[in-house]
């Protein structure tokens, strides 16, 4: 190879390396942000229709049912958890290993979150990214709770409802003024209701989200099975 085709090429390699190099810098320190605790633009809060989780916890393993949750207490809408999110996507588990999350907390969320395992999960997954301590986020998650009415519709359902996500999302925005459409998503496995998602911002108003509310249940018709006991 001659002599100045080998500087070339020496000189064109230098200069790749140094533009990959700049181009990398944003984007390195955009994925430190995403970990960083208390940097996110608002909350999700996930509404878990119980008796979807037990049904189908049921069907999968007949065994090994989680009892607390899925006993005879006629749970309904329970708490999967807070979520910190981005405007496009979320962080998770911003703290490894999470603070070790004090068992009196824990006993005090079983009313919402009947599953002492979910708690703990919750804090180490999405409670770490809130920039809240133990106390102050677990605050935060009753208060998204107290601040959201569950239609009345679902407190007592006793038999089986065949609802489509659109009738959901009409009932929670009817009960809850300052909701709007693009503050709610319903989703579901292949045929039940499983979750409701409301995004709140953090001082707990309620907000559109326009990516979560993409990610909603598309099908026309889901179940939603009976509470405990029905």
């Amino acid at each position: 190879m001659f002599p100045f085709i080998r500087t070339e090429l020496a000189r064109a390699a230098a200069i790749a390396a140094i533009s990959l190099l700049i181009m990398s810098q944003p984007a390195a320190a955009q994925d430190q942000r995403r970990g960083e605790p208390g940097q996110f633009d608002f909350y999700v809060l996930a509404l878990s229709w119980s008796p979807s989780f037990c049904e189908a916890a049921a069907e999968r393993s007949p065994d090994r049912v989680p009892q607390q949750q899925c006993n005879a207490r006629p749970y309904h809408f329970i708490v999967h958890g807070l979520w910190p999110q981005y405007e496009r996507g979320f962080p998770r588990d911003c703290q490894v290993p999470s603070p070790r999350l004090n068992r009196d907390i824990v006993s005090s969320m079983l009313d919402l979150m009947p599953s002492p395992r979910l708690v703990f999960n919750e804090w180490d997954r999405h409670g770490t990214c809130s920039g809240l301590d133990q106390q102050k986020y677990f605050d935060a998650v009753r208060k998204s709770y107290d601040t959201t009415k569950i239609p009345d519709k679902f407190l007592n359902v006793k038999s089986y409802l065949m609802v489509t996500p659109d009738e959901v999302e009409d009932a929670f925005v009817a009960a809850n003024p300052g909701m709007s459409r693009a503050a709610v998503a319903v989703t579901c496995d292949t045929r039940r209701l499983s979750e409701v998602r409301i995004c709140l911002s953090k001082d707990f108003r309620f907000r559109d989200c326009p990516e979560v509310d993409r990610r909603a249940c598309r099908r026309d018709k889901i179940a939603m099975p009976p509470a405990r006991g029905g």
